[in-house]
């Protein structure tokens, strides 16, 4: 026996079965803007460390 719900053709339509009804309307870009400020974090500490790793190792091979 199935345990679904769906009859007919609504298992076909292009409308969600299940509606949010209380979704605060800035929450979304609120997160979108918190992962590209993640995003843009983790590149700057990704660059760091590739210059202090360039610096460490061949600063002094070219210094002497």
């Amino acid at each position: 026996m199935s345990q679904h719900n769906i009859t007919g053709s609504e298992a076909f339509e292009r409308r969600p079965f299940v509606y949010i009804r209380a979704l605060k309307p800035g929450g979304l870009r609120r997160r979108k803007a918190r992962t590209a400020i993640a995003f843009a974090a983790g590149a700057a500490v990704a660059t760091a460390a590739a210059i202090t790793a360039v610096v460490v190792f061949v600063a002094p091979a070219i210094g002497g």
